[in-house]
């Protein structure tokens, strides 16, 4: 395993984060296709194996229970100081008002509530879900500061907005003096590269570690266009990220078809490979199959040369921008 720097901070990641929103009690939550804990826990083990540090959930995922099933098994299967745990605050945790957001009370209490099904008293990186156009950044910003100073979270992190939006974050953290940003989670794969246009620039300018999710288009580039799984019949915020270039996307998942016979390697390897030779910290990898892990860790030695690129690269179109909800 390769490790990098967070960011500009002098925390030392994985070069694969394994992210666990496939990791919950499926009749919890939106997704019906996540694991239950006993299927859960040997692919978290398996990480650590091959020497992951990096495990990334939220509170939303499962209804929490994502949160509980890797709190539990990173308990039994490494020492707290081996790895960085991180997760996220904004979609909505119960009805009514102030169940949802970034005011001041929902981080607070959100905060709290992680840690209890977690099980520990800190997380290493708290991130922002999304932008909460409904509260005012500097109550935000503040609360963040707080959770930091009072040592419930190391470090913080944004995901998926608007780079002018988090540019403005920025500014107004670095004007008042608050805790600093330090990673941005946001959506980029050969299907979808829109960030490549502000997001990243930014985020290079500022030592912004970058940490993207989806890295294989929820496992679109991994397999022939139109094969189908239970993942792809039930997720429905993921039909929407892909409903209007189907025919330039079909390019793209054709170009990394025809990279991987010729290479002589799984599909996901070179999808992957691609975002890793992109200036990135740590893309953030799924597994819900036991190859899915030994593909990504494989991918971390795959170098494409320019002419693949290019072939990879060739195909895609302009898309909507996406991701933000």
């Amino acid at each position: 395993m390769q490790y990098v720097k967070l960011g500009r901070t002098g925390l030392d990641v994985s070069r694969l984060c394994l992210g666990c929103m496939s990791y919950g009690d499926p009749a919890k939550g939106t997704h019906a296709w996540s694991m239950a804990e006993d299927e859960s826990r040997p692919f978290i083990k398996k990480a650590l194996d091959l020497g992951i540090n990096f495990f990334d959930t939220a509170n939303v995922y499962s209804d929490g229970s994502s949160e509980e099933i890797v709190g539990r098994a990173l308990k039994d299967f490494a020492r707290r100081d081996e790895i960085v745990l991180a997760t996220k605050v904004f979609n909505r945790m119960h009805p009514g008002p102030n169940g949802a957001g970034l005011s001041r009370k929902a981080i607070m209490a959100e905060i709290d509530k992680s840690l209890k099904r977690l099980g520990t008293d800190h997380v290493d990186l708290y991130q922002i879900h999304r932008f909460d156009k409904h509260t005012p950044i500097e109550e935000t910003l503040e609360a963040l500061h707080d959770v930091v100073k009072a040592g419930k979270a190391r470090y913080i992190g944004a995901s998926s907005m608007y780079a002018w939006q988090f540019a403005t974050m920025l500014h107004t953290a670095e004007k008042h003096g608050w805790t600093r940003f330090v990673t941005m989670q946001n959506y980029l794969n050969l299907l979808y590269r829109e960030e490549e246009r502000e997001m990243l620039p930014l985020c290079h300018a500022e030592g912004i570690g970058l940490m993207p999710w989806s890295p294989l288009a929820r496992g679109r580039l991994t397999r022939p266009w139109g094969e189908t799984t239970k993942r792809v019949e039930t997720d429905e915020f993921g039909r929407t990220l892909y409903a209007n270039t189907e025919e330039a996307d079909r390019k793209v998942v054709e170009a990394v078809g025809a990279i991987a016979e010729k290479r002589g390697v799984p599909r996901a390897q070179v999808a992957l490979a691609w975002v890793l030779q992109k200036p990135m910290t740590t893309p953030i990898v799924g597994a819900t199959k036991p190859h899915h892990l030994d593909d990504a860790a494989r991918a971390l030695e795959l170098r494409l040369n320019a002419e693949e690129v290019a072939a990879l690269e060739a195909p895609y179109v302009p898309h909507v921008v996406t991701g933000f909800s």
